[in-house]
């Protein structure tokens, strides 16, 4: 982002683009929220103070996505309930998706739920895959999948539900055994499912949640869509 500023405050129509994640997890009942903060934890700290219900964990080593929830498996441990997994640089999170997401983890009995989306162009993501019968396989990446597998147009998009026990279980298990030396949370689904859990993806996810920011370009793309859709600007 050319910048010192942790990108989650950035802000999108005036507010730090983490408030809006924020807001839906709130709207859909999550009560406790812990974010994870790790490069200028300090400024995400000072800018969220005043919200009660937002706990800090700090990741003093960027060791991959499955170590930044790692972190947090003292908090999770004293949960028995459903936990849900964002990105803080997600700001157009819909309250419905993950209202779908919920109604059906707390029906279906999962140990793991993903929310996932169905692309034209899929470049870059994580494919879904799936055997013949349509059943949930595991997440393949793009650089490790196979042509037929790159095909694939049902993608990934960090949007996860958890069973807290068996998520604190599968964390025990990951391990750091790949080209970038980082944990990975795509692996609990993998290692949730070779334990015998149900594990599922359901394709929830609208396409404005696709969009992700990474840049000034992709900012002010973002800030677009919302206008469009009718956030209204702080």
């Amino acid at each position: 982002m050319q910048s010192e500023k942790p990108k989650v405050l950035f802000p999108v129509l005036g507010r730090p683009m983490i408030e809006y994640v924020l807001d839906a997890l709130r709207k859909v009942g999550v009560e406790t929220i812990i974010c994870v903060v790790g490069y200028r934890a300090d400024d995400v700290r000072e800018t969220l103070a005043d919200q009660s219900d937002v706990v800090f964990v700090e990741q003093t080593e960027q060791l991959g996505t499955g170590h930044a929830v790692q972190m947090c498996v003292d908090q999770l441990s004293q949960h028995d309930a459903g936990v849900v997994v964002l990105a803080g640089d997600s700001p157009l999170v819909q309250q419905t998706s993950l209202g779908e997401l919920f109604d059906a983890f707390e029906t279906g009995g999962h140990a793991c739920l993903l929310g996932t989306l169905k692309r034209d162009d899929p470049t870059g993501l994580g494919r879904i895959v799936r055997d013949d019968s349509g059943v949930f396989e595991g997440i393949v990446e793009e650089k490790d999948a196979s042509p037929q597998q790159r095909a694939i147009t049902e993608v990934n998009m960090s949007t996860y539900v958890f069973s807290a026990p068996q998520l604190v279980e599968a964390l025990a298990k990951l391990t750091n055994d790949n080209a970038q030396g980082e944990y990975y949370l795509t692996d609990c689904p993998k290692i949730l499912k070779q334990m015998g859990k149900k594990v599922d993806a359901l394709p929830v996810l609208k396409s404005c949640e696709a969009y992700s920011i990474n840049s000034r370009e992709q900012l002010a793309e973002v800030e677009r869509v919302m206008a469009e859709i009718g956030y209204n600007r702080s």
